[in-house]
C-alpha cells in the first residue's frame, strides 16, 4: 500500500538495504549502513589521461615546419569559450582555463552526458 506521505516515485530508499535484503550474513558481506565505497578503493590508483583542449587547428606540413619561436596558431575557438576536456580521449566535460598562483588550471563548469548511457 502506497505511504500517503510518500507518493509513488518520490519514497527515500537506501542501496545498501536493498542490494542486501533476503541474504545471509555469509552472502552478506555489508553491515547495514556501512558504505559500498570500500570496494571502489581497489580502482583508485588506475591511471587515466586527462586532456584539455583549447582549440584546434589544421595546416600543412610546409606551414608547420615554417614556424618559429613566438609564432601564433590561430584556433578554432573564440576568448571565453569552453575548452574540452578529454579523460582517456572521452569528451567528459568543458570547462574554463583558470591561473592558481603561477600555474595554470581548469574550472569544470559542465559535465557533458555520455551517448553511450542514453
Amino acid at each position: 500500500m502506497p505511504d500517503p506521505e510518500n507518493p509513488v516515485g518520490t519514497s527515500d530508499f537506501d542501496l545498501n538495504e536493498i542490494e542486501t535484503q533476503g541474504k545471509t550474513a555469509e552472502e552478506n558481506p555489508y553491515e547495514y549502513g556501512e558504505p559500498m565505497a570500500s570496494d571502489v578503493t581497489a580502482i583508485y590508483d588506475i591511471p587515466v589521461q586527462i586532456s584539455a583542449v583549447l582549440g584546434r587547428s589544421s595546416m600543412k606540413v610546409s606551414q608547420l615546419l615554417k614556424l618559429g619561436r613566438g609564432a601564433v596558431i590561430e584556433l578554432d575557438r573564440k576568448v571565453g569559450e569552453s575548452i574540452d576536456i578529454y579523460v582517456n580521449n572521452r569528451l567528459v566535460a568543458r570547462g574554463e582555463v583558470v591561473v592558481v598562483e603561477d600555474r595554470l588550471g581548469i574550472t569544470m563548469t559542465e559535465i557533458v552526458k555520455s551517448e553511450q548511457s542514453s
